[in-house]
């Protein structure tokens, strides 16, 4: 698909290479699977109740698996036996590999590096996503992403005051930015396989400290889709029923340790939005709860809400309050999603899957702040600790 911005394209075949050929998931022979590969799924990428990931609006949780989805568990079912059930869920993401949840109709833009850093923003709010690959004609291969953080460091660094434009927003190309930003710190861009386990994938997200992790195809050096943790933690929710529960999943959060309960990150409803920004990039946090003056917890300021100032035109004014630039929230704010400490780890994960959210806001009895548990604490717990656990063991014997 061409795109009026020329340098922006929606999961276009990559500069100087052919159209994608078909991958051998896509292009089973006529008898039957190919040989050596995994039964496509029928209801692969169906997470939301439809094929495409990127729309508005929240659909209803897909049904349970039932007979089509039988043959996912297939694989994981011949070693059950063979391990205790707190391994279950990281059996489950090692029998997988990341082709079985890319989407069969999903939206990937892509950005050359040549691209006017405010086109590639605008063009992340009219596509309705988070993050971008960045294509280097130079070196003809992908060379990072581009993200709302990215947006928020520019204006970081260079804000000023509303009556100073920020001109390195309005003529810098991402090059530049990247130039600029990163110096000497340039690192290759983390992706994975599309034959590459679950696994492997939770692993190098939570590794990495990362929120989105490109899966690319190793032959053609396309980009097929952008692994995140709320998607790989619906995927496993939705298989969740047909397998055995362990017992951890009965445990209280507070019994787990699982989350964050030190130094909170937090702002107040007159905290202006300039400040909110440095405490993002200062303390390396995805939300910030807003706090009233009673300590209770009346709204929360995340990282993607910063885009709205984009979408707004408004980012040359970051002296107004975070209740200000709250107003302009382009969805519909059901609220903050709260937990207490003594819920249990399986409540925590019907309730995040469901909301639709990347944390929730751990408070007491008085609706005050007490910790932060995100998608990352709850993938570590349900399936690298459980690894961690198993290697030690096998050392031991």
């Amino acid at each position: 698909m061409s795109s009026p911005l020329g340098s922006c394209s929606l999961h276009p075949p990559l500069p100087g290479t052919s159209p994608r050929p078909p991958h051998p998931y896509l292009a089973p022979h006529p008898s039957g699977p190919t040989p050596g590969r995994p039964r496509p799924h029928p209801r692969r990428l169906n997470l939301r109740g439809r094929a495409s990931v990127g729309g508005g609006g929240k659909a209803a949780l897909a049904a349970a698996p039932g007979p089509a989805e039988a043959g996912m568990l297939e694989k994981f079912e011949l070693e059950e036996e063979e391990d205790s059930e707190s391994g279950v869920y990281m059996r489950f993401m090692r029998s997988h590999k990341c082709y079985d949840i890319v989407p069969t109709s999903s939206k990937l833009v892509v950005f050359d590096t040549t691209l006017q850093v405010k086109k590639a923003f605008f063009a992340l709010v009219a596509n309705g996503v988070r993050a971008a690959p960045l294509w280097e004609s130079k070196k003809q291969s992908f060379v990072g992403m581009l993200t709302i953080t990215d947006f928020i460091n520019i204006l970081h660094r260079y804000y000023k005051s509303p009556m100073v434009q920020i001109y390195e927003l309005e003529e810098h190309k991402i090059e530049t930015w990247r130039e600029l930003y990163l110096q000497e710190t340039f690192k290759p861009l983390v992706n994975i396989s599309p034959d590459a386990s679950l696994f492997d994938a939770v692993h190098s997200l939570i590794k990495n400290k990362i929120h989105r992790l490109p899966v690319i195809d190793p032959i053609s050096g396309n980009a097929l889709y952008i692994l995140t943790h709320k998607r790989i933690l619906k995927f496993l929710q939705l298989f969740m029923s047909d397998m055995p529960k362990p017992a951890f999943m009965k445990q209280n959060l507070d019994a787990l340790g699982i989350g964050t309960y030190h130094n909170i990150a937090f702002i107040h409803p007159d905290t202006p939005i300039i400040k909110a920004l440095n405490v993002f990039v200062e303390r390396r946090v995805s939300a910030l709860p807003v706090v009233d003056e009673s300590g209770k917890v009346v709204d929360i300021y995340s990282k993607f809400d910063v885009i709205n100032l984009a979408a707004e035109k408004t980012y040359n004014n970051l002296d107004i309050t975070v209740t200000q630039a709250l107003q302009h929230r382009s969805q519909y704010f059901e609220g903050v999603v709260k937990c207490s400490k003594l819920e249990i780890l399986e409540t925590i994960v019907d309730r995040i899957v469901r909301a639709e959210v990347h944390r929730l806001v751990v408070v007491n009895e008085a609706d005050s702040i007490v910790g932060i548990i995100s998608l990352s604490d709850i993938l570590q717990a349900l399936i690298l600790t459980p690894a961690g656990a198993k290697q030690k063991q096998t050392e031991a014997e």
